[in-house]
């Protein structure tokens, strides 16, 4: 079984901060690339960042510069550390992930259950 549990989320004001982090855990075997995607009501899901298992990024255009992936092989565990957030960026955010487990040969995509960014006054 492999879970992917985000936490970080919550309340903020505008011009705030927040940090997310995922761990991956379970019977893994590798891990390749994670990334962080949104939901805002009635929208679509939406890529914000992802980060492949040698560290190359990417990015949403729209995020460049505000918002800031990485990732900690060591623990599974892939951050957004996301700044200057405005209320546009509410949104519900997942995380997902390529993971093979053990015993397997191919990798397999996962995702969290979410967790719920508010930026409001």
């Amino acid at each position: 079984q492999v879970q992917l549990v985000e936490s970080g989320g919550g309340l903020v004001q505008p011009g705030g901060s927040l940090r997310l982090s995922c761990a991956a855990s379970g019977t893994i075997s590798s891990i390749g690339t994670m990334g962080w995607y949104r939901q805002a009501p009635g929208k679509q899901r939406e890529l914000v960042a992802g980060i492949t298992g040698d560290g190359s990024t990417n990015y949403a255009d729209s995020l460049k510069g505000r918002f800031a992936i990485s990732r900690d092989n060591t623990k599974n565990t892939v951050y957004l550390q996301m700044n200057n957030l405005k209320p546009e960026d509410t949104a519900v955010y997942y995380c997902n992930a390529d993971i093979r487990k053990i015993r397997e040969w191919v990798r397999r995509n996962y995702w969290g259950q979410g967790t719920q960014v508010t930026v409001s006054t």
